[in-house]
């Protein structure tokens, strides 16, 4: 079958006096029929190209299913006199989230199955879902299209009846004030899906009479409801991506007017929580790596600020968690991650771990009048596990880790640390895991290659039971720690973003260098992999360097950075303008113009490339991908395999459910292994 060949229809864009044309423009309307039609012709080539695999997705699917632990719950949490958890039986896709009175011996409550609201459903999808004060009405948001646009409903765990009130088209973000009866909840705007406004809902009144309690008119901010830990204050955080504000009001006066914590000011972020007489804030004022101090609550604003934690130019302080007696802080220090655990008038000390590479973090912690700290830890060998950790004892207890159905022995998989140096001698981590048995130093081995590098947002080392599917066919599994992360603290995000965005694109490269110089592989048995932003990362990579890599994924992936950040009735566009620039500006244009992968397509031989879309992602549309593909399809002067999986009832997360992801992580797998002609596992 030959490869589908879209339709050239010219396009002229042009400012700054420069001129662009987009040939491919026209797929930007998911109404067009000729549209559809191209992308159902897209995923029928794909089906035929992958023909030859499909007994090996099927075996790969029930492989990684087989590793689930079908009938599984988590670890119950306690609070407001119940202990909550969720669980799964065997053969569901959905949870069902349940609770127990008082002790966990006590009877199950059922307060919401998810199958039974997902039947008929091609996608569905719970996402927050919380019990009012007096725990006897659960609110929930539902959506069933796969865009993050949500339907909150209301049920009466009493009588088990659906309440009239829906409130539709909605972020899913919401809480509920003290009265029981108030719930305050966000909206975006229907085009680009900011979220802007806060409205107060009372139960048994409409919608269309709901109040409206705050609108952010700045278009680069967007703004949550949350409370605090204390179920004291209602907090709606606005923020961009370099300044916060925060307004409050008491959680037992749902109808008292907002107060405000600090005004925003260009380049300060901070965030609150709240114990006894004071805000508790993480800010970045004079502190590039964030601090902590404290504020009196009636007196909140920033020349009162009393520090509590200093800034560390050395420790990234990422979040904390305050208790009665304990103040409890997530740093990252070297690129790990420390738990610290200080009494509030003695000295503090980090938990220890052993992995030379892991993942932790401070779990769910509802309870303030408790010395357990429930924490999370894995690593690249070691199944996720949580911990209740005694603050005063210094006990730990491991109340579960995960099972791998079938057995895993971590002892099978070495997992290490290296650093590579990048093209301005920075050195940068790399995380890699491989089965021992297979492995050889020889530049022989296949290695997938892994990265992000976007929004601060750290990739840590994390354990994957689907992943050994590729480990115990022979492949090593690398995660590189590059620019625009946070994973070496704030001034690496900041080094991998606007106009320095390229070092993001020239360290990953560095890394694949580094792995193949040192054996770990070579440029016939190399991959890469990265989705949504880390899309953006493989296109521009293999647009520089093509020949490091003998296969690309990409998944969602955000290619078409110019068009995107000019239109702002785009979804996310004008909350980015911080992260990329703001392309209207000259200079900015001009930079983000070089390395915009769909831009900087050209005449020459690329690696097999696998490209995934959602029809109806909300961040990064679909025409971006398709766009990006038909340009490839057009210019590239190699015969390798380029693919484009577009699933057509679903967003940015791909399919819905516990099981039907797998489907798509098989497919990505399969063509892997078909490139590297090794599908036998060992």
């Amino acid at each position: 079958m030959p490869a589908p060949i879209a339709i050239k229809k010219p396009k002229l864009l042009e400012i700054h006096g420069h001129q662009r044309q987009d040939p491919y423009y026209w797929m930007n309307d998911r109404q067009n029929q000729e549209v559809i039609d191209y992308l159902n012709a897209e995923n029928t080539y794909l089906k035929e190209v992958m023909k030859p695999t499909e007994v090996l997705q099927k075996q790969l699917f029930e492989e990684m299913k087989g590793r689930i632990k079908e009938q599984d719950e988590s670890v119950p949490y306690f609070k407001s006199g119940y202990f909550w958890y969720s669980r799964f039986e065997k053969g569901s896709e959905y949870p069902i989230f349940c609770r127990k009175l008082g002790t966990l011996e006590a009877e199950e409550e059922i307060i919401l199955d998810v199958n039974t609201l997902a039947v008929g459903k091609s996608y569905f999808q719970v996402g927050q879902a919380a019990t009012s004060t007096n725990q006897k009405i659960l609110a929930f948001a539902v959506d069933e299209v796969g865009r993050r646009i949500y339907t909150l409903h209301f049920k009466n765990l009493e009588t088990q009846e659906m309440f009239e009130d829906q409130i539709p088209e909605v972020t899913g973000n919401f809480v509920w004030a003290a009265d029981q009866s108030s719930v305050f909840y966000s909206k975006q705007d229907p085009e680009t899906l900011r979220s802007y406004q806060i409205y107060k809902h009372v139960l048994g009144t409409p919608p269309d009479q709901d109040l409206l309690i705050y609108e952010e008119l700045d278009e680069e901010f967007s703004c949550v409801v949350h409370k605090t830990k204390s179920e004291k204050y209602i907090l709606i955080h606005s923020e961009s991506t370099i300044s916060s504000e925060v307004w409050f009001i008491p959680a037992d006066q749902p109808s008292a007017p907002l107060q405000i914590l600090q005004a925003r000011i260009q380049h300060l972020e901070y965030a609150a929580d709240h114990f006894g007489e004071y805000f508790y804030i993480r800010t970045n004022d004079q502190a590039q790596n964030f601090k902590l101090v404290k504020a009196p609550i009636t007196s909140p604003s920033k020349e009162n600020w009393i520090e509590v934690i200093p800034h560390r130019p050395e420790v990234l302080l990422e979040d904390f968690d305050l208790f009665s007696k304990f103040l409890v802080t997530q740093e990252r220090s070297m690129g790990l991650t420390q738990i610290r655990i200080k009494p509030w008038e003695a000295e503090g000390y980090s938990l220890p771990f052993d992995d030379e590479t892991y993942t932790a973090y401070v779990g769910m912690n509802p309870e303030f009048d408790t010395t357990l700290l429930r924490f999370g830890y894995n690593s690249l060998v070691s199944p996720s596990s949580v911990y209740d950790y005694d603050m005063v004892t210094r006990q730990k207890t491991l109340l579960k880790q995960q099972e791998v159905v079938g057995g895993h022995d971590p002892s099978d998989y070495h997992s290490e640390r290296i650093w590579a140096k990048a093209a301005d001698g920075v050195l940068v981590p790399i995380s890699l895991v491989y089965k021992k048995s297979t492995f050889k130093k020889d530049g022989n081995q296949p290695l997938l290659l892994y990265a992000y590098g976007s929004y601060g947002y750290s990739m840590d080392p994390y354990f994957s039971s689907n992943r050994l599917s590729l480990l115990q066919r022979g492949f090593v599994f690398a995660i590189a720690h590059i620019r625009g992360g946070e994973d070496l603290g704030r001034a690496w995000y900041e080094d991998g973003k606007l106009l320095k965005k390229k070092n993001t694109f020239t360290d990953f490269i560095a890394c694949a260098e580094h792995l193949i110089q040192n054996n770990y592989t070579s440029p016939t048995h190399l991959y890469a992999m990265g989705g949504s932003a880390g899309g953006l990362l493989m296109g521009a990579v293999i647009n520089m360097r093509p020949d490091l890599f003998h296969g690309v994924i990409a998944n969602v992936p955000f290619v078409d950075v110019v068009t995107t950040m000019l239109d702002e009735s785009i979804p996310l566009t004008t909350g980015e303008f911080q992260e990329w620039g703001n392309p209207k500006e000259k200079e900015f244009y001009e930079y983000m113009l070089s390395y915009s992968p769909y831009d900087n397509v050209t005449e020459q031989a690329y690696p097999n490339l696998l490209v995934t879309s959602g029809l109806h992602d909300s961040q990064v549309q679909y025409w971006e991908p398709t766009k990006w593909v038909a340009k490839l399809r057009e210019l590239k002067t190699d015969q390798h395999t380029l693919l484009l999986f577009t699933n057509m009832e679903a967003g940015h997360g791909g399919a819905s459910g516990r099981f039907n992801p797998l489907k798509e992580i098989a497919l990505e797998y399969a063509f892997l292994l078909m490139l590297e002609e090794n599908p036998l596992q060992n």
